[in-house]
């Protein structure tokens, strides 16, 4: 008889969202069932500090990660991107499904249409470098909370506009007329940026079995590249430099920015068909910048 699989999410609407929609796949094709277990982490806690304060290694995923390592659960998400580039100790990445859009959604007015000196929110460090390399004049406050709280304190007037992910508008069903996506060349997405990651105990063939069936090989050689990439630069999830990959013509692609002293950003683009290889050589390109 199939027992009924133990899935660990933050509380958040967007995190239920995609663990939902994980536990549908999941079910769907495996015919499991899956019962979704709610947990608050560190960084749900604190809404206040900016994220960059808080440190972000284990901040939206330490308390799951504990109830992987008790048995409490068997498998829970993440987004990639919060996520560090090494696996947790006896923790693995057993599933990778297809990636969302990665792009960011600019909420207000797109970038270069903003009244000089706008009040542009982001809690991302990288937003803020990309976005003033592009528009220096814009002022940049740090906004926290959900998808949900950021529209209402950008509709509210606290903020000209602010920055968030299309995988998580997508994913809530949030369709703006003010939202103007931005182009992956013109911002570079975080590393991992609309993917999921279904993190499970590297030791449960069952489950690393059961995961199987719904990873997308594409998805994760292309967030294989930005892990590469991220590892080798240094910095951890709140580094504002950032990578983007993808397939195209049997082989990996990749696009990377750092910023540099003067203001601006350095760019990286290179292909191949290793993507650790890949990663890792534009990371170096760009420290040796």
């Amino acid at each position: 008889m199939k027992r009924t699989l133990k899935l660990g999410t933050r509380g958040s609407l967007l995190a239920r969202a995609q663990s939902q929609m994980v536990a549908d796949q999941l079910s769907a094709a495996t015919g499991w069932p899956v019962e979704l277990v709610i947990l608050t982490t560190r960084g749900d806690l604190d809404q206040q500090r900016p994220l960059a304060a808080l440190g972000g290694k284990g901040l939206f995923t330490f308390e799951l990660e504990e109830g992987l390592r008790d048995g409490s659960l068997d498998l829970a998400v993440h987004s990639l991107k919060d996520l560090p580039t090494e696996d947790a100790d006896g923790l693995t990445l057993g599933a990778i499904p297809e990636r969302e859009d990665p792009r960011d959604v600019i909420v207000g007015a797109p970038l270069s249409a903003l009244p000089v000196g706008a009040h542009l929110g982001t809690g991302s460090l990288r937003r803020r470098v990309q976005a003033l390399a592009l528009r220096p004049d814009l002022r940049v406050g740090d906004i926290r909370g959900n998808v949900e709280t950021r529209l209402r304190k950008r509709d509210e007037g606290q903020f000209d506009a602010t920055i968030l992910a299309a995988a998580g508008l997508n994913r809530l069903g949030i369709r703006r007329a003010d939202g103007h996506p931005i182009a992956v060349a013109e911002m570079v997405p975080a590393v991992g940026q609309g993917a999921l990651a279904v993190q499970c105990r590297a030791g449960d063939p069952v489950v690393l079995a059961l995961l199987a069936q719904i990873d997308h090989a594409p998805t994760r050689a292309a967030v294989g590249v930005e892990r590469a990439f991220l590892q080798r630069f240094g910095g951890g999830c709140n580094t504002p430099a950032a990578c983007h990959a993808w397939s195209a013509d049997g082989e990996l692609r990749a696009l990377a920015v750092a910023p540099d002293p003067s203001g601006g950003l350095r760019r990286a683009e290179g292909s191949g068909l290793d993507g650790q290889a890949l990663g890792r050589r534009l990371a170096a390109e760009l420290r040796q910048g």
